[in-house]
């Protein structure tokens, strides 16, 4: 019985290099070979062409995900539009902290405008350097 030794799947660069070189091919035999397949007991060989296809994703740097920091435990996605809540305060929701890579003890300047609301993030270098 000719036994093949399954290889570890490529990602990144390499991954995007092997199929390049593997253009000839088939999609599937491509994912066989770089690495996306399991062998089952009967010794069947099975093409993950979803783990392949998300690898290339990936790879390429595509991102899907408008939550792409999310950790895992679901819940509403940034909607982009806010309202003023019963006790009067308006509610920026961890979605778009998150986004921002904000760290709590983050400063932000308010301007008030006729019919909007800015926030400028304050520089903790800017904050310094003014009060020095």
């Amino acid at each position: 019985m000719n036994k093949k030794k399954k290889i570890e799947p490529l990602t990144g660069q390499e991954l995007l290099d092997k199929v390049k070189e593997l253009e000839s091919i088939s999609k599937e035999e491509k994912a066989k070979e770089c690495g996306y397949y399991t062998v089952t007991k009967n010794g069947v060989e099975r093409v993950n062409m979803m783990k392949f296809l998300n690898a290339l994703i990936d790879a390429e740097g595509i991102e899907l995900d408008s939550n792409s920091t999310s950790d895992g435990r679901g819940g509403r996605s940034a909607s982009y539009k806010i309202s003023v809540q019963r006790n009067q305060n308006l509610l920026i929701g961890s979605a778009y902290t998150k986004q921002m890579g904000l760290e709590p003890g983050d400063e932000f300047k308010i301007t008030l405008g006729r019919k909007h609301i800015r926030l400028q993030q304050v520089d903790r270098e800017d904050d310094a350097e003014a009060t020095a």
